[in-house]
């Protein structure tokens, strides 16, 4: 029952992305957060527009650690990308309690 209340750690979700081949970092923020500052090495896509993620991930068994700023954005991407059928997709938070090195721009 706690568990429901857990918040993802997206500091340890980064490492787990890291050490795992293939994978992908997403984060659903819009463009505009994206901008302000972002784990090197994500890609962005706005969760508005989640669906075109297989227009750059055609392997529905790519792992996808999917994040946003607060964790409620990226748990709503991970829902609509398993329902098209992606098979290894995890949330793991938001930014706003990243502690690691961020970049700028694009």
């Amino acid at each position: 029952m706690f568990g429901l209340f857990k918040k993802e750690d997206i500091n340890k979700g980064v490492d787990e992305f890291k050490s795992t081949n293939g994978a992908i970092l997403l984060d659903v923020r819009t463009k505009e957060e994206y901008r302000g500052g972002h784990v090197p090495g994500s890609k962005n896509i706005d969760v508005a527009e989640i669906e075109k993620t297989s227009n750059f991930v055609s392997d529905k068994s790519t792992p996808l650690f999917v994040h946003c700023l607060s964790g409620a954005r990226s748990s709503s991407a991970v829902s609509t990308l398993k329902s098209m059928g992606y098979t290894s997709v995890k949330n793991i938070g938001g930014i706003s309690s990243y502690t690691g090195p961020m970049e700028k721009g694009i």
